[in-house]
């Protein structure tokens, strides 16, 4: 171990008194086995996921969109509807010190999974009131994520039940 500060006696032996690692990498400390079947969609079937989570502030809305993507690489119609904070995930005009540059890795995680997901063939809904709650403007929109009425939350959800979707409501508060 190199260390450019001096460790009094006291930081030595805290520091030495369990060893570290644990165990080396690479080691397993959590099983593998899977419980439910590894379900796949059935003709029709659809899948539909309500974000209301702040990018960034929680992995809330991140896994919602690698769950949608999941779904869809299943055979699920997949839609994602991003509303109040959650409509900031939508933004294209992520990055510091530019847009596109990011300050911190990882940054730009959502808007690249999200990009993956309307690539595959998934629908993605942003509500323009979300976007104006948080001064965001519906042109910094992603490519491909299509503007929504604020009274279309709830149509949607609608509109999603009576095709028998399985809903998602991820929410972050």
């Amino acid at each position: 171990m190199t260390s450019t500060a001096a460790l009094s006696d006291v930081e030595q032996k805290s520091l030495t008194e369990i060893p570290h690692p644990s165990l080396p990498e690479g080691s397993s400390i959590y099983g593998g086995t899977k419980v439910f079947p590894d379900y796949q969609a059935e003709p029709g079937e659809v899948y539909f996921t309500l974000v209301h989570g702040i990018a960034h502030e929680s992995s809330v809305s991140f896994v919602a969109i690698l769950q949608a993507t999941r779904a869809l690489r299943k055979g699920f119609e997949s839609a994602l509807y991003f509303y109040g904070p959650g409509s900031l995930n939508c933004l294209a005009t992520r990055g510091f010190p530019t847009t596109g540059n990011s300050a911190f890795p990882g940054e730009h995680n959502i808007n690249n999974q999200l990009a993956t997901f309307i690539a595959e063939g998934g629908k993605a809904f942003c509500c323009r009131f979300g976007l104006s709650l948080h001064g965001a403007r519906e042109e910094d929109l992603m490519d491909g994520v299509i503007p929504t009425h604020p009274l279309d939350v709830q149509d949607a959800l609608i509109y999603y039940a009576r095709k028998g979707a399985i809903i998602n409501s991820t929410y972050m508060f």
